[in-house]
């Protein structure tokens, strides 16, 4: 099939790169001639595994093309996905600015038989308001589709070409058989193709995310009451996990979650449950529990160090949201820096991938280790956020020897209390007691 991808942020970038892996004609488009030219190349702006090769091979295929020529992009396909940001506005609400934009741009370009699938997250009703202003730009009734995503970063390509299932809201039947035809290479070991309404669609987006999030809280939460009363968060983990009505997906205890979705996608639910005059409480409460728990840490450090940070140094371990990404968008490390930096502290970082992104919002004010030992050096403390595979298994002696003081606040819960403890360190993780 000829497709046209509009946007070429993660979402964007995924999803055309994915459908010209499985022999599509794909087109991405994108206002960003810097990005585009990039692309071009074979150049992608995000860090995702396995990403960077998949692009270059369907270039090189002539499968994947990119260009900032909307018209030239549209005219063409037989299904254009609108993959554009719909960020955070002030309010809480999702800003469709850009997707009205592209609404609008693509009106007078598309085939009569085109389908126009939106893969942004949106607001339920969006999908509505794009039918309507389609038949008012084209002066006939489009075929307007909602394909939401469910794409992880750090797994995106894994989770694209083997998905739990493939959730699309239409309107008539027609559509959604030319969309399961779409999808059918990734539907080979019976993955559910699951049809519903637009509205439908749109919200299972949202309530997923929405139900994530409050694993992500809840256990959390439970992990701090360990904490006052003795428990371990982590033997309750296990004993609650094996129940098969909870298991264990979502129920690791931290420093809280960030990203580009949950946080978002938590309070624009939150927002449409007030527009509609439903008082989301258990939402306020899960996005409330995880701006608490970005701080988590923080009082466990001032403690430590009797409220004093003035000249010590804090070496940081782990600055982008989750592993195997560089976005550090919401991540609790920016709390903590802010922290270490308000307080006169010398931070001393270490991140396999966001280095440079991080870079753009702290610029010299921090020290960039290449290494993550190398951060260590006369540190008085180290702070674990991301439980990036490098971190899991380190030399402690090295390390030992490296810092001032061997003090770890480990907000992943990466190692054994009592073997720290052994090993002659000060340790405090999350839900477990300090040693």
């Amino acid at each position: 099939m000829k497709i046209a991808v509009i946007g070429t942020g993660y979402v964007g970038l995924v999803t055309g790169t994915c459908f010209a892996n499985s022999g599509n004609e794909v087109i991405c488009v994108d206002i960003d001639v810097d990005k585009i030219d990039a692309l071009q190349q074979g150049k992608i702006p995000i860090f995702e595994p396995g990403l960077e090769q998949l692009v270059s091979y369907n270039l090189a295929a002539e499968r994947l093309m990119f260009s900032t020529d909307l018209a030239k992009g549209v005219s063409s396909a037989e299904i254009v996905f609108l993959a554009v940001g719909t960020p955070q506005g002030e309010d809480g609400t999702a800003d469709l600015s850009a997707l009205w934009t592209v609404v609008n741009g693509i009106a007078p370009h598309l085939q009569e038989a085109a389908i126009v699938v939106t893969k942004s997250t949106v607001p339920v009703g969006t999908n509505a308001r794009i039918f309507a202003q389609l038949e008012e730009l084209t002066g006939r009734q489009c075929f307007v589709a909602s394909n939401p995503e469910f794409l992880k970063e750090g797994a995106a390509i894994e989770d694209f070409e083997k998905p739990d299932r493939v959730v699309v809201g239409v309107r008539e039947p027609s559509t959604a058989e030319v969309l399961r035809q779409l999808y059918e290479p990734y539907l080979r070991t019976e993955h559910p193709f699951l049809v519903m309404t637009p509205e439908s669609a749109e919200m299972t987006k949202y309530v997923a995310n929405a139900m994530l999030a409050t694993k992500i809280s809840f256990i959390n939460e439970m992990a701090n009451l360990c904490e006052r009363m003795g428990g371990d968060i982590n033997d309750v983990r296990r004993g609650i996990g094996h129940d098969r009505r909870i298991g264990f997906a979502f129920l690791f205890p931290g420093v809280g979650y960030g990203g580009s979705c949950f946080p978002k996608d938590v309070r624009a639910l939150t927002a449409m449950a007030v527009q509609n005059g439903i008082e989301p409480r258990m939402l306020h409460a899960v996005d409330q529990v995880n701006q608490n728990q970005k701080a988590i840490l923080l009082s466990k450090i001032d403690t430590h160090f009797k409220n004093d940070l003035s000249g010590k140094t804090i070496a940081v371990w782990g600055l982008a949201f989750k592993p195997r990404t560089d976005d550090i968008r919401e991540a609790p490390a920016l709390v903590l820096i802010d922290h270490l930096l308000a307080n006169s502290a010398q931070v001393q970082v270490h991140d396999p991938e966001a280095m440079a992104n991080i870079r753009q919002v702290y610029g010299e004010r921090i020290q960039y280790c290449r290494r993550h030992p190398q951060a260590l050096s006369g540190a008085d403390a180290l702070v674990i956020m991301t439980e990036w595979s490098d971190y899991k298994r380190p030399d402690w002696e090295e390390l030992k020897q490296l810092m001032r003081s061997p003090t770890v606040f480990d907000g992943r819960n990466l190692y054994e209390p009592e073997r720290m403890k052994e090993r002659g360190f000060c340790y405090y993780s999350v839900g477990r007691p300090a040693v």
